[in-house]
């Protein structure tokens, strides 16, 4: 078990064939399910799902841990954060937002409320359609800021794209505080997925 722990690539493919074993004992030894409509909408709810915790999760670690660790780490280590586990970090952080508002979308289409959902209810009551609407809304800013915002300035500030000292603290700063809005609005978009998966 240890050999197979050791290794994040061995510990992902052990968990995915789990999955798999999981989702056919409950399609063979329950009553069964069609691969109609209803199937797509749950994989793809599935893969939202995963997408979103990453995503998710990553801007916590970022704005709960990696930011406000910063001025405690000493000059000569900070390097091996912005050199190694910062681009790291970004790179699944801005491909799981990606993927998170695209299964979301698939998600609303396959349900058919997606229209409904991106005009926020309007002309069918405020209820699931605007909860979720608002949530989709949250989600596709949130998605605008990582890839629009806070990528191209950590590039900056990380030293991937050459800039002045000057450039480089402004656009550490921005990628901050937009950080930090995208964390201002995950629990409201949080809050707005839920609410209508469960009390409408």
């Amino acid at each position: 078990m240890g050999y197979l722990l050791q290794s994040l690539s061995k510990t992902i493919h052990a968990s995915i064939v789990l999955t798999i074993l999981l989702f056919f004992s409950l399609h063979f030894f329950g009553d069964g399910f069609a691969f109609d409509r209803i199937f797509w909408s749950w994989l793809f709810r599935y893969l939202h799902v995963i997408a979103g915790i990453m995503w998710v999760g990553l801007l916590w670690y970022l704005n709960f841990v990696q930011i406000p660790s910063m001025p405690k780490i000493p000059d000569e280590q900070k390097p091996a954060i912005s050199k190694v586990i910062a681009p790291a970090v970004l790179f699944w952080f801005r491909w799981a937002a990606l993927a998170t508002i695209i299964t979301g979308l698939i998600v609303a289409t396959l349900n058919g409320y997606v229209h409904q959902a991106m005009i926020l209810g309007i002309g069918s009551g405020f209820g699931k359609n605007a909860a979720i609407g608002i949530g989709m809304w949250l989600g596709i800013i949130m998605a605008y800021n990582v890839w629009f915002v806070i990528w191209p300035n950590q590039k900056k500030a990380l030293g991937m794209i050459e800039c002045t000292p000057e450039e480089k603290a402004k656009s550490a700063r921005t990628a901050m505080l937009f950080s930090r809005t995208n964390t201002l609005l995950s629990l409201p978009m949080l809050l707005s997925m839920v609410a209508a998966q469960n009390l409408y």
